[in-house]
């Protein structure tokens, strides 16, 4: 198994983790109601929003696999936390697709694409997942 990412820790609640192929960096931020400044994603928060970049990526995906003409596409990714212990508690993800007069099978096969997507079915069954598709 290769090393995906380095981490390091840079003090005051923030880490800098670099991706070992690209290069790419992504600096986290404790978030404000953990003692945190809140200036960058969270942990939790790149959680949240990983699952919403999956399902898009899925789409995609699914989309050339079955020669579906994909439109723009956006996500509104919400997140809840719960306590006792603190952890995630629900995502809320709300995609916004650019209808491109999709049959009512290529909307299945773009949803079951989003809704199973490895970050989804990765997330612990405890976290609730609430998903809408909206297409416009």
């Amino acid at each position: 198994m290769t090393i995906l990412s380095t981490i390091k820790y840079l003090g005051g609640l923030r880490t800098e983790s670099v991706h070992r192929k690209s290069g790419e960096h992504i600096t986290t931020d404790a978030p404000t109601d953990n003692n945190g400044k809140g200036a960058f994603f969270s942990p939790t928060d790149m959680v949240a929003n990983s699952l919403g970049t999956c399902m898009i990526t899925l789409m995609g995906i699914h989309a050339d696999k079955n020669d579906i003409q994909l439109g723009s596409i956006a996500a509104n990714i919400k997140k809840e936390m719960a306590s006792n212990p603190r952890r995630i508690g629900k995502i809320v993800v709300d995609l916004s697709i650019e209808d491109l007069n999709y049959s009512a099978r290529e909307k299945e096969i773009l949803e079951n694409a989003a809704r199973t997507c490895p970050v989804a079915k990765s997330i612990h069954p405890d976290i609730k997942q609430e998903v809408t598709f909206e297409f416009k």
